[in-house]
């Protein structure tokens, strides 16, 4: 057996013994800092942030809002705080846009509905 065969194989068993629902939580955090960074939201001023990137944010934040719509039935007692992190960004999204989308269109609000400002 090769080295690329056995570090795949280590991977594949590592990957059996995690549950489900920490795979799904794992993948919605890293979606979720990914997301902020595109927004800005590391550094001092976001407004300023060599690493925002909106087009890059949306694709994030929808994707996250798809897994989120998907797998909400078997997060349990993960639900509530990635959704109100999803939530959150979304609300950071719109705030950061200079043409926000009307309630509805912004990033994810297709799987979500609409996130209004508070």
């Amino acid at each position: 057996m090769n080295n690329t065969s056995a570090t795949t194989g280590d991977n594949h068993r590592d990957l059996v013994d995690i549950p489900s629902v920490e795979v799904i939580s794992r993948a919605a955090v890293l979606l979720m800092s990914a997301a902020a960074e595109r927004l800005g939201l590391s550094d001092a001023d976001p407004d300023t942030s060599p690493h925002r990137d909106l087009d890059e944010a949306r694709r994030l934040i929808t994707a996250l809002a798809g897994l989120v719509t998907a797998s909400v039935e078997y997060l349990g007692p993960h639900a509530a705080p990635i959704r109100d992190g999803l939530q959150s960004l979304q609300r950071a999204f719109r705030e950061a846009s200079a043409f926000p989308d009307d309630p509805g269109q912004g990033p994810g609000e297709k799987f979500t509905g609409p996130v209004h400002t508070a």
